[in-house]
């Protein structure tokens, strides 16, 4: 690898493409997006609960809080403008005692702090009126509207793709394995050849306080916390019409339930610190936990039929808010601790960000509108290409099922083989498309979607 970048983001999850494609907007940077692995989004972008915040319950006066509101408006234009399924249901949070209950209005005084204005606590009457499916024994809740769920997925590929039609150069599988500074260029070591940039973004997720380390610095440490999740079929999405979210704890937002953009149903997460940044496994003590308190929450839930089993990794801190630091002497900008508000501010992470190198001494030079980019819509708000006579019409090939579970045609799996940033596993298949994300898990279209890959590939 030659020549030199004006700037390199290590890591390719929904932030560091988010920063990538903030940069993009100036067309005299050079800019590479470095990830260690097969894609973009494979980290902790493509396993949480997918939900864009409001940032009500964040600490008031941190720079989480201020980055969770305003990014929760910016994501929640792009994702119109690009086709990212959004459904705004709204959350509650549910009391089941009479601590739970008391501390309902310090919430709502805590939401008001972070300008969100729109909370309102609810009865029992009310709250059933509102969740007929809830448990029994609810106490009362406090309504977040506004909350919302969101597709993880195509928001980090929609950022990607839109930061790499602009002149970003995507480096996949290329794992940072040293760094180092040589007449005030970042050198880059990794498994595909070696990377050089004057300005170097650490957003490197779970491994941040690594890179952050070798540069010198001990600001934070990343404990990895595993969160398992339950994923239940369509047929449970009338049981609930909210998220449903406990009163939190110091170990974050806990056990919740949560309808998904993709007509699923979401148990969880767990919150379980680990030493291991690689444990993404599900284990039975997690899940049977998960099932235990979901039947309190939901008990009906619990007799519909499971899809997936998931884990996800957040890269937790001592600290509670992100750590998010420029070091103007070294060129470099650390981006550490984001959890699970990242997705959400993700677009006012990067813009804060490009500030910080601006005013670090990179001079970015004039600025550009982008081409807006507009991603196949994965909800099920929308009709699915199957669905729709006129792209049949136009092609046929859309009304061609592969994946019948998904209702994912032939035309869709093809343009996901020839886009910008085209899948080299049937995982990312699968984030592109939906396709194996269904009740038989690809058991039935699996051969047909692997035998399409293969041809595909170059």
């Amino acid at each position: 690898m030659t020549g030199v970048y004006d700037v390199a983001v290590v890591g390719a999850g929904v932030v560091g493409s988010a920063i990538a494609r903030e940069l993009a907007r100036y067309p005299r940077l050079s800019v590479a997006l470095v990830e260690a692995q097969d894609d973009v989004g494979q980290g902790t972008s493509k396993a949480n609960t997918a939900i864009l915040h409001t940032g009500f319950d964040a600490v008031p006066g941190s720079l989480e809080a201020r980055l969770v509101r305003e990014g929760a408006r910016l994501l929640a234009a792009y994702a119109a403008e690009s086709g990212i399924p959004v459904e705004p249901v709204g959350a509650l949070l549910v009391a089941w005692d009479e601590e739970q209950l008391a501390a309902l209005p310090r919430l709502a005084e805590k939401a008001e702090a972070n300008d969100h204005h729109a909370t309102r606590l609810l009865g029992p009457a009310e709250l059933y009126e509102r969740e007929a499916h809830l448990g029994p024994g609810a106490l009362g809740a406090l309504h977040v509207p506004g909350e919302s769920v969101i597709c993880p997925w195509t928001t980090t590929l929609a950022y990607a793709t839109q930061a790499v039609r602009h002149g970003v150069e995507l480096h996949l599988d290329t794992r940072v394995e040293e760094v180092g500074r040589q007449d005030g260029v970042h050198v880059l070591t990794t498994g595909a050849g070696t990377l050089r940039a004057r300005w170097l973004v650490n957003a490197a997720g779970l491994h941040a306080d690594t890179l952050d380390a070798r540069l010198g610095h001990r600001d934070f440490t990343v404990t990895p916390r595993r969160g398992q999740l339950i994923v239940f079929d369509t047929f449970a999405r009338t049981l609930v019409n909210h998220i449903l979210l406990p009163v939190p704890t110091a170990l974050g937002k806990g056990v919740l339930v949560a309808p998904t953009v993709h007509g699923n149903v979401l148990l969880g997460p767990t919150a379980e610190d680990l030493d291991d940044k690689r444990a993404t496994g599900s284990t039975a003590d997690g899940l049977a936990a998960l099932r235990a308190r979901g039947r309190r929450i939901l008990p009906e839930l619990l007799d519909e039929e499971v899809t997936a089993v998931y884990a996800g990794l957040r890269a937790a801190t001592e600290h509670d808010d992100y750590r998010i630091r420029a070091h103007p002497g070294q060129a470099y900008v650390t981006v550490g601790g984001i959890r699970s508000t990242g997705l959400t501010a993700s677009l006012a992470i990067a813009a804060h960000v490009t500030g910080l190198l601006t005013e670090a001494g990179l001079d970015p030079g004039p600025v550009r509108e982008l081409e807006p980019v507009r991603m196949p819509n994965l909800g099920e708000a929308s009709p699915r290409p199957c669905e729709r006579p006129d792209l049949i019409a136009a092609d046929p090939q859309y009304g061609t099922l592969v994946c019948h579970c998904e209702r994912v045609s032939r035309g869709e799996i093809r343009d996901a083989l020839a886009s910008t940033i085209p899948p080299r596993t049937l995982d990312g298949l699968r984030r592109r498309t939906r396709a194996r994300a269904g009740r038989c898990q690809g058991f039935y279209c699996g051969a047909a979607l692997r035998q399409l890959l293969e041809e595909a590939r170059p």
